[in-house]
């Protein structure tokens, strides 16, 4: 593993697990063992390494939905297997929007940009799945995906299967050609 991706590595750990703002430098780059001048060599700053940790996270979710294309149902499987894998402390991208919100639009704009894209995905499964396009349909299938990951960190995974039937009833609904 190269240096770069042995500190987004470490600070992906660190962040997920205790947040972004509130922890310094030095306990950054302590997992990879580098130094300051190193992290700054690689990422410019610390808001530098968040936006890379941010775009491998968010990269990394995309990879996974894209190697299980299909229906809606598949998307929430594949929450489900992230979850598992990740642990359910809530979205990290909306978890690093909030903590700077005021400190950084540039953070603030690509956890947007992020979510735009995967909001895309959804509208790519829902024309899949009816054969036209349904924005509407698209948002409360994000909305419901995006509730779950949250609450995932209150009611732990199998949460995620109770959104995925909620999205299949809705899928139905659409299909049946009902509001």
């Amino acid at each position: 593993m190269d240096k770069r991706t042995e500190i987004i590595a470490g600070a992906t750990r660190l962040f997920e697990a205790e947040g972004f703002r509130g922890i310094g430098v030095d306990r950054v780059i302590a997992p990879s063992g580098v130094s300051t001048r190193t992290l700054y060599k690689h990422f410019g700053s610390r808001d530098g390494l968040v936006l890379a940790v941010l775009e491998a996270r968010h990269r990394a979710f995309m990879e996974r939905l894209e190697a299980q294309p299909g229906d809606i149902e598949t998307l929430f499987n594949a929450l489900r297997g992230w979850v598992i894998e990740h642990g359910t402390l809530g979205c990290m991208l909306l978890r690093a929007r909030a903590e700077y919100a005021q400190a950084s639009t540039e953070i603030v704009s690509l956890v947007q940009g992020q979510k735009v894209e995967f909001r895309e995905d959804i509208a790519k499964r829902v024309e899949l799945a009816l054969g036209r396009n349904d924005e509407r349909l698209c948002t409360q299938l994000w909305l419901l995906f995006e509730g779950a990951t949250a609450a995932a960190s209150v009611a732990g995974a199998s949460v995620i299967d109770d959104a995925r039937d909620a999205a299949s009833a809705l899928l139905a609904l659409a299909k049946a050609g009902r509001p």
